[in-house]
């Protein structure tokens, strides 16, 4: 079974550093609701738009999914 968002995601966490995916990760990470399941881009897209404050631009969002595609292929 692939990895979740969420899986990848807590790969790219890094407390030290300031990049942008970084500090998503960091954030997800606190964020108790966020859809730890989940593997689709709608879903979590919505998810993010409705509920991550901490998310400043959901480009950062659209990088990180894109490099889970990538970590997936």
């Amino acid at each position: 079974m692939p990895k979740t968002f969420y899986q990848f995601l807590m790969t790219q966490r890094n407390p030290e550093s300031y990049d942008p995916i970084a500090t998503f990760a960091n954030n997800a990470f606190l964020d108790s609701s966020f859809p730890k399941q989940d593997t689709e881009f709608d879903s979590l897209s919505k998810y993010l738009e409705e509920n991550a404050a901490y998310l400043p631009s959901m480009t950062i969002f659209d990088d990180a999914w894109q490099m889970y595609l990538a970590a997936l292929a």
